[in-house]
């Protein structure tokens, strides 16, 4: 057994998981102010009574969420939006889990703060002199066209019809309501101009939580931290460690193979995608990033694999554990037979058209 070097992995993930840690608590914060209910009444008087119209808006909400705040900001600031919308307005409450589930995971390509394994990568990219944006954008928008296509197509009888206008969602406190929204108003332009997403977010999560002390102190308690979510991945974090210091890297770069071809892409991305369903897409990534440093074309279909891939099993991403969450406390029950069932219908077709661009 070879020894591990804990304290460097310490500090290439610690921040990540404090960055979920914090968004956690600014996310459950806000919607117990009752954030998520304003923003679902404008998007509803935005719709205009149209379902496809309503729907729209959703999914372009969620990729400029996923875009700017990352995915997992999206799984738990959107999901609570789109699921009190479906509800008030007696729509399919499916139809807009899927689509913030969904594009939180396949719309988080295009920058490095989109997804955590964006940060991981970002210094790859910078080390082989290219721009993370430049490279991505190509793969991002095939991939994200493919998946909104998708989901039209499943749910297309439930796209049809309108629904009534709502004319008011009650609100308890206006002063907390406008301090959660400021909150997750300057977390977005925060990281969208770069600043430490895990500083970003410690300073947000402090900021609503002196708020509510202040004002509604019952909202505050050790219950908004994630503990077993942070406890379950910070253990994965160190399994693949331990794999890797004893000979995990040679078997799997003689499974991944080498070269910049549209086929090596593919093999390679597919192989992410598999591994990201087998232990999450963290671990991953991780497991697969010393096979794909020697070129950026290798890092980038690497990261499609773990981003765009994790739609099929629960424990895939981040993203989707905390999307289940957000679902269960709503009240919503899926199956997760059929989300198994959808994803090995979009990710496939996500994979073959991201390769396809970022080869092209």
């Amino acid at each position: 057994m070879h020894p591990v070097d804990f304290a460097e992995l310490g500090l290439r993930v610690g921040p990540i998981l404090l960055f979920v840690v914090a968004i956690t608590v600014v996310a459950e914060l806000s919607d117990a102010i009752g954030l998520f209910v304003l923003v679902a009444r404008w998007a509803a008087v935005l719709g205009r009574g149209s379902v496809l119209g309503l729907w729209l808006l959703i999914v372009l909400l969620a990729s400029v969420a996923t875009a700017v705040l990352s995915l997992d900001t999206t799984a738990v600031l959107l999901t609570p939006v789109v699921l009190v919308l479906a509800r008030r307005l007696a729509l399919s409450e499916e139809l807009f889990a899927f689509t913030a589930v969904w594009l939180a995971n396949t719309a988080s390509l295009i920058l490095p703060v989109s997804n955590l394994t964006n940060l991981l990568a970002a210094g790859r990219f910078r080390a082989g002199g290219v721009s993370f944006t430049a490279t991505m954008w190509a793969p991002a928008l095939a991939i994200w066209a493919v998946t909104v296509a998708v989901l039209a197509l499943v749910f297309r009888a439930r796209l049809r019809g309108r629904y009534q206008v709502p004319t008011s969602f009650p609100s308890e406190d206006r002063v907390l309501l406008i301090i959660a929204g400021m909150v997750c108003a300057g977390l977005g332009l925060a990281f969208s101009l770069g600043v430490n997403v895990a500083v970003a977010a410690v300073i947000g999560a402090l900021v609503l939580v002196v708020a509510c002390l202040l004002r509604r102190p019952r909202l505050v308690g050790w219950r908004l931290v994630p503990w077993q979510l942070v406890s379950g991945v910070s253990v994965l974090f160190v399994i693949v460690e331990i794999a890797h210091a004893n000979g995990l890297g040679t078997w799997l770069m003689s499974l991944v193979g080498q070269g910049t071809t549209w086929t090596d892409l593919v093999r390679l991305a597919g192989i992410s995608a598999v591994g990201a369903n087998l232990v999450n897409n963290l671990p991953a990534y991780l497991m697969l990033e010393p096979t794909a440093v020697d070129a950026p074309e290798r890092i980038a279909a690497l990261l499609i694999g773990v981003n765009a891939g994790p739609l099929i099993t629960p424990w895939a991403s981040l993203a989707t554990l905390l999307w289940a969450a957000r679902c269960r406390a709503a009240g919503l029950n899926l199956s997760w037979a059929r989300f198994a069932l959808l994803g090995l219908l979009l990710v496939p077709l996500c994979l073959m058209a991201g390769t396809a661009a970022l080869w092209a």
